[in-house]
């Protein structure tokens, strides 16, 4: 019983321990990919395979988007009246409504301004707002900061390290046991010859 408990929380550990491995790795690979994106491109919002994501800066979609809600973007080949739609305005990203197109430019406001925005080219748009999730945008932000992906590393880091100090102690236990099974064959094989 208390072998197949030690095994259960030997598997736990790994487990999660994979887990936070594949996490970090692949948080600092998006990390990664963003930053190159954003630098070498100047695109703020990278479209791998046409889906994007990204987290709203203002209240001017409020109340459909809020400060720090996530979006998912995807690329689509047309836009119409009404998508809420994300493009480049310089170097920024601008998360507004179509309020009207012509074929050659589109017009777009946020729901809570007053005013419609300048006319863009649809090649601007990077794509429709398909999705969002309330508030979750902090949680990106602080991951993709700095300090987020040191605390993620250090900890993926540490993981490792408890995990192969455990391994070790693991290992010099069972070393411990072998001996002392050892040790206690040579007395029995002693006792028997001197039995003999």
């Amino acid at each position: 019983m208390m072998q197949n408990e030690k095994k259960t929380s030997r598997f736990r550990f790994s487990a999660a321990r994979a887990a936070v491995i594949a996490l970090s790795g692949l948080m600092l690979g998006v990390c990664i990919y963003i930053l190159i994106a954003s630098v070498s491109a100047g695109n703020r919002m990278p479209m791998p395979f046409g889906f994007g994501a990204g987290v709203v800066l203002s209240g001017s979609m409020e109340p459909e988007l809020g400060v720090n809600d996530l979006i998912i973007v995807r690329k689509a080949d047309q836009y119409s009246v009404g998508d809420v739609v994300v493009y480049r305005s310089g170097r920024m990203s601008v998360v507004h409504r179509i309020v009207s197109a012509d074929g050659k430019t589109v017009v777009t406001k946020g729901d809570a301004n007053n005013t419609t925005d300048d006319p863009i080219s649809p090649s601007d748009i990077s794509g429709r707002v398909i999705g969002a999730v309330p508030r979750a945008g902090a949680a990106v932000d602080f991951v993709r900061s700095p300090f987020g992906v040191i605390l993620i590393l250090g900890a993926a880091i540490l993981l490792l390290e408890l995990s192969f100090r455990s391994e070790k102690r693991k290992g010099q236990r069972d070393i411990e046991q072998l001996r002392a099974e050892i040790e206690g064959l040579k007395n029995k094989v002693r006792q028997e010859s001197s039995d003999a």
